[in-house]
C-alpha cells in the first residue's frame, strides 16, 4: 500500500483546488519555525492540535445560549463549534478553497469564550474596567475582553502550560478574525465567519423551539418564506446562496436578500431570546459571580495557576481574566463556591 507524504497531499491541493485557496506549501508559516511533519500538510497538524488542546474539550461544559440547561439536547460551545464546521466545509468543498483550513479556523474560532457565553465576556470586560480606573460604561470598557481575540491569544501564548501552540498565521489570523471589523485575509476564514453567523441563528432557534420558548410561527414571516421553515431549510438555502454568490463575487458572501433575511432572523433573536426571557433569567446570577471571582483574584495571584501567570507579569489584571475566561461553566460555579459559601451550607 501506497503512503501518501505531505508533499503528496501538497501537490494534490494544487491539482484539485481553486487557484483563490490557501495552499499549504505556501503558508506564511508560524511564529517558531518548526521542522514539518512527513505525513500531514501545516493544516491539518493545526487541526489536531486545536482537537487535543484543553482549550477544546472545554467548549463540552460551556454554555451557548441556555445557562446550565436541564436536558441532554440543547446546544453547548462544543457542539455549536462542530456545528459551524460542518456549516463551513459545506461552503468550502463546492469554492474549491481548502477544507483543511477551514476545519482548523472552525475549530478553534471560539476557544476564547468565557463561561456563561457572552455574559462572562460583559462580566469581564466590566471588571477589567473597573480594575483599571476607567468608566465601564464607555464603549471602548466594553471590549476590553473580546472572545475572538481572546481566542488567538489562547493558541499563541496559553495553551500548553504557556507556550502557545504554534499554529499556522492564517489559522490564527481565522480565530482573530472570525467576528468583528476586520475580515480575514484567507477566503477560509471569511467562510468561517459566515458559518458562524449561519449556524448560530439557526441552531438557537432550534433550542429555543425545544425549550418551548419559541415556536416556529413566532418568526418573522418574510425570512421564513425566503430562507424556509425549518433550521435544516433555512441552512440549506443560506449555504447554497454563500456558494451561489462567492463564486460569481470572487470573494466569500452572500447576496442581499438572503443577508437581510439572515440579519432580521438575528433581531429577532436578540430582542425576544438573547436579551430577554427565560433563557436569560440566570444570566445576572453568571455575571455577578464572574465579577466576585475577578476581584478575588486580582488581589489573590498566588492562587491563580502557574500557567496562567507566565505571561504578562506587568498586568495581573489580564492574568486573572486569562485564567476565568478558560473556566467551564461547572469549574467557575465550583470555585465560586469554595471561596463564597459556608461548607456546611453547600448541598451534599
Amino acid at each position: 500500500m501506497r503512503v501518501l507524504s505531505r508533499q503528496d497531499l501538497e501537490r494534490a491541493e494544487h491539482e484539485r483546488l481553486s487557484p483563490d485557496a490557501s495552499f499549504s506549501d505556501a503558508s506564511a508559516g508560524r511564529l517558531v519555525d518548526e521542522a514539518p511533519d512527513p505525513l500531514r500538510t501545516c493544516f491539518q497538524c493545526d487541526r489536531d492540535r486545536i482537537l487535543h488542546s484543553k482549550s477544546f474539550r472545554r467548549l463540552a461544559h460551556k454554555t451557548q445560549v441556555f445557562l446550565a440547561p436541564e436536558g441532554d439536547h440543547y446546544r453547548t460551545r462544543l457542539i455549536h463549534t462542530l456545528e459551524v464546521g460542518q456549516v463551513a466545509r459545506s461552503i468550502a468543498r463546492p469554492l474549491g478553497l481548502n477544507e483543511d483550513l477551514t476545519e482548523a479556523i472552525a475549530l478553534g474560532h471560539d476557544l476564547g469564550h468565557t463561561p456563561f457565553g457572552h455574559v462572562g465576556e460583559r462580566a469581564l470586560s466590566h471588571a477589567l474596567a473597573r480594575h483599571r480606573g476607567l468608566d465601564p460604561a464607555l464603549p471602548e470598557s466594553r471590549t476590553l475582553f473580546a472572545h475572538n481575540e481572546q481566542g488567538a491569544r489562547i493558541v499563541e501564548l496559553l495553551e500548553r502550560d504557556g507556550s502557545g501552540l504554534n499554529l499556522s498565521r492564517e489559522v490564527v489570523d481565522g480565530i482573530r478574525c472570525h467576528t468583528g471589523p476586520v475580515r480575514a485575509r484567507t477566503l477560509e476564514g471569511r467562510v468561517v465567519s459566515l458559518a458562524d453567523r449561519i449556524a448560530y441563528v439557526c441552531h438557537d432557534i432550534d433550542d429555543a423551539e425545544r425549550a418551548g420558548l419559541l415556536r416556529e410561527g413566532d418568526l418573522p414571516a418574510a425570512p421564513r418564506a425566503l430562507l424556509g421553515a425549518s433550521s435544516s431549510e433555512r441552512i440549506e438555502t443560506m449555504v447554497h446562496d454563500v456558494v451561489s454568490t462567492s463564486s460569481e463575487l470572487g470573494d466569500v458572501s452572500m447576496s442581499a436578500p438572503v443577508w437581510d433575511a439572515m440579519m432580521e432572523l438575528r433581531r429577532f433573536l436578540f430582542d425576544n431570546l438573547y436579551s430577554r426571557g427565560d433563557a436569560k433569567w440566570e444570566e445576572p446570577k453568571a455575571y455577578v459571580m464572574l465579577e466576585e471571582l475577578f476581584d478575588h483574584f486580582v488581589t489573590h495571584l498566588d492562587e491563580v495557576p502557574e500557567e496562567y501567570r507566565v505571561h504578562d507579569d506587568d498586568k495581573p489584571d489580564v492574568q486573572v481574566a486569562d485564567f476565568i475566561a478558560g473556566m467551564t461553566d461547572r469549574y467557575a460555579v465550583c470555585v465560586y463556591e469554595e471561596l463564597k459559601v459556608p461548607q456546611s451550607w453547600k448541598r451534599r
